[in-house]
């Protein structure tokens, strides 16, 4: 009983720090600190990098970008070094869930594409770097990040069961579904033809 109590306490733990990790919500903060203004209130309102872009600043893009990223990939770096497999993976879904409904802006936050990526390059680089590529070849070529990110999304758990020996496939998929249902908005509009293109306004 006392080792039951003691798994479970460890897993709600790294579900909390992974949750922690990923609800830091860096695009607002730099916005604010670079004086940019209330994202909430730029563009599509939302707090990550696509959205920083559109405020001109690509420092601020950037930076948020790469935050966003690491915010997924170091929780999930960390529970590697210091816990089981299950502790892992939970902590990864948990860091994504942290960006997509952060506590601090009452569960209103961002895709979940950047801290996708740092979370698919964390739990099995070839996978990442593949998920990575896609997201970079569809959004050069279409330059439609909300397409770039379904693409990548979508492709991660193929990657998966293409490229390794499917440890991760069941998680890529949990995280593939939330990305499609944070981006249903924009897919109505790609489907409509009226999304903004990277870089627009």
């Amino acid at each position: 009983m006392a080792e039951l109590v003691s798994g479970w306490g460890a897993l709600i733990l790294w579900a909390a720090i992974g949750y922690l990790a990923g609800s830091v919500p860096f695009g607002m903060i730099l916005a604010r600190v670079m004086g940019l203004g209330d994202l909430r209130q730029i563009g599509s309102g939302n707090i990550g990098a696509t959205n920083v872009l559109r405020t001109g600043n690509k420092t601020a893009a950037a930076l948020t970008l790469l935050l966003d990223a690491a915010k997924g990939a170091i929780p999930v770096l960390v529970a590697r070094a210091c816990a089981a497999e299950d502790a892992v993976q939970l902590t990864a879904l948990a860091a994504f869930l942290g960006h997509c409904y952060p506590v601090w802006l009452g569960f209103k936050g961002g895709k979940g594409v950047a801290t996708f990526l740092g979370v698919a390059l964390a739990l099995n680089w070839v996978v990442g770097v593949a998920a990575l590529l896609t997201w970079l070849a569809v959004a050069v070529v279409f330059r439609f990040s909300s397409l770039a990110a379904l693409t990548a999304a979508g492709l991660a758990p193929v990657w998966t069961a293409i490229l390794t020996d499917n440890p991760d496939f069941l998680l890529f998929l949990v995280l593939a579904i939330l990305i499609y249902w944070r981006h249903r908005a924009n897919i109505g509009r790609l489907r409509a033809g009226t999304e903004t293109k990277i870089g627009q306004k």
